[in-house]
């Protein structure tokens, strides 16, 4: 005879079986966390060829046989976060397949502000810091010009760059980066436009990165909170699970302060009064004016970002004065277009061959077939 159902027999039966998978998934989370762990990030070896104040300059040698690049990428990375991102682990790492392209990079570390820092500005990072090291690199290398990635805020910082120092710039790539900040949407925007910056480094000096942190997760705690740990307990029996976990971790609470002044006046000059896309922002006394930004330029940014969403950085190329200039838009957040393996498969490769086509001539034709 078919038994009746019985709703609280089901429930406590329900109930019965998840106990006891939990109790499973926590005796092997016991043994995995008693294991030994690689939790490394960073590992590529690379050696400091240029040092001013906090400010690294890290160079990784492509391993290949032949360089297949005559010049150089130097990547700047956001001050918010560490240029660690980029080399998480072997087999998750942009860096790696740069170098196995035969391509050589350098690598900004803008290190860790203290009080001395605060008063710095975005000149002093733009026309000061990285002006020195690309200098320092075409002087080493012996070229007139090299290749120019940056990354979100380091974007910001390289397109600011580009369109000063135009000269010294082969081709340029921004990657999940703000130029417009105009736009609603998203949370952070909507934020950065009330924000009363002056009494935050009035309190503080420097911008503290414990802040910064707590604002990007309440950008989304469901998600960076509540899921983010909920699916930790349900994977922590799987070894690698956790051990890119941790890694992740890792990066993401390993958080320089941004100098006061920096922060002051990307909020105001950017956030708030959105001078850059409209070629009113002024660094050293001279105006930033996107339309001397003639070389190649190649411009990628998540569909999914919700931090640097793409209404920041799609009016960038209508902007610039290059007739090489291209959007890329990858189907992923902020952080996944560098560490995904799915991202990972497009980005790095895009920009690599996006590299070579302008390097052999072929950039400005192969583009416009293609499209």
């Amino acid at each position: 005879m078919e038994r009746m159902a019985n709703p609280v027999v089901d429930a406590f039966t329900s109930l019965m079986a998840y106990g006891t998978d939990s109790l499973n998934r926590a005796r092997q989370g016991m043994e995995v966390f008693e294991s030994d762990l690689d939790t490394s990030i960073a590992d590529t070896p690379f050696e400091v060829v240029f040092e001013i104040d906090r400010v690294k300059l890290k160079h990784y040698r492509s391993q290949t046989r032949k360089k297949a690049f005559q010049r150089p990428l130097l990547v700047v990375y956001a001050l918010i976060n560490r240029e660690t991102m980029l080399d998480l682990q072997p087999g998750r790492s942009v860096l790696e397949i740069f170098l196995e392209s035969g391509l050589d990079v350098y690598m900004v570390d803008w290190g860790y502000p203290t009080r001395k820092d605060q008063h710095l500005t975005i000149d002093d990072h733009v026309n000061g810091y990285m002006d020195k090291i690309v200098d320092f690199v075409l002087a080493k290398e012996e070229l007139p010009t090299l290749n120019l990635m940056g990354i979100c805020m380091g974007g910001t910082f390289s397109t600011m760059y580009a369109a000063l120092h135009p000269e010294k710039i082969n081709s340029l790539i921004t990657t999940v980066t703000p130029t417009n900040f105009d736009t609603n949407d998203g949370f952070l925007h909507s934020w950065m436009k009330e924000l009363d910056v002056d009494k935050l480094i009035g309190a503080w000096g420097n911008m503290p990165a414990d802040v910064m942190n707590l604002g990007f997760l309440l950008l989304n705690p469901a998600r960076l909170m509540l899921d983010k740990y909920n699916n930790f307990a349900r994977n922590m029996g799987d070894r690698d699970f956790v051990e890119n976990f941790v890694r992740m971790e890792k990066w993401i609470f390993d958080s320089p302060d941004v100098p006061g002044a920096t922060f002051r006046q990307f909020i105001t000059d950017c956030y708030q009064q959105n001078l850059l896309i409209q070629n009113k922002m002024v660094l050293g006394g001279e105006t930033v004016d996107l339309r001397n930004i003639t070389m190649p330029l190649l411009n990628i940014y998540g569909k999914k970002d919700h931090l640097v969403p793409p209404e920041a950085c799609n009016r960038l190329i209508s902007a610039v004065g290059s007739r090489d200039a291209r959007d890329l838009c990858i189907n992923t957040g902020h952080i996944g277009i560098y560490v995904s393996s799915r991202s990972q498969k497009e980005f790095a490769p895009e920009i690599i061959q996006w590299l070579a086509d302008r390097e052999s001539g072929r950039g400005l034709s192969a583009w416009a077939s293609a499209t």
